[in-house]
């Protein structure tokens, strides 16, 4: 049990699912129902391929890429940055997009499974091996499904215009968390 929280622990922080809820909240806002639905799927999904990927190939993908954990935050803290952008600046005034892809980026990745996720799972699989990493990553994502699909009850309760308002606040918080993804890159590259 020692073991399982050890690994547990650290994934549940690096994910840090209660901290990307009001984002998650902000950027589906306008979307259906159902369109909520298929994207906490779709971003479930997308969170569980990418972070196998890595659980099993991240060291071999960096070293035939030739690039560090600190490429990798400075490459999604700028692609995050860049949907915060447009999400603040140029928010469209449109209805629910049924075919989005919002589940993808940014939800499952970066918010979901980022670096600092991506990270701390090739960390914990040198330091406790594929089982315990790979079970303790299964239950984390299964703690984010199950905190996303009850999301819409949360909502509900906002309203629209506490949702328009915590989406602007929503891409703020992501324009900060962009930045701080690449100052830790680049604070990286100096202190390796």
């Amino acid at each position: 049990m020692e073991t399982f929280i050890r690994v547990f622990v650290p994934l549940f922080v690096a994910i840090d699912v209660f901290g990307v809820l009001p984002l998650y909240i902000g950027l589906v806002q306008n979307e259906t129902l159902s369109s909520r639905q298929r994207i906490v799927w779709q971003s479930s999904v997308t969170a569980l391929a990418i972070s196998l990927v890595f659980l099993f190939m991240g060291k071999w993908l960096f070293a035939v890429l030739g690039i560090s954990e600190d490429d990798f935050r400075i490459g999604g803290g700028i692609v995050l940055l860049v949907l915060a952008i447009k999400d603040m600046l140029f928010a469209q005034k449109t209805q629910p997009s049924r075919d989005s892809t919002v589940g993808v980026v940014p939800i499952g990745i970066p918010l979901i499974i980022g670096p600092a996720a991506l990270t701390t799972i090739l960390l914990l699989v040198d330091t406790y091996g594929y089982h315990w990493t790979f079970f303790s990553l299964l239950l984390n994502l299964l703690i984010a499904w199950l905190v996303f699909h009850f999301a819409t009850p949360v909502s509900v309760w906002i309203g629209r215009a506490g949702l328009r308002a915590l989406s602007k606040v929503a891409a703020l918080f992501l324009s900060a968390i962009a930045v701080m993804m690449i100052r830790r890159g680049i604070m990286g590259f100096w202190h390796g």
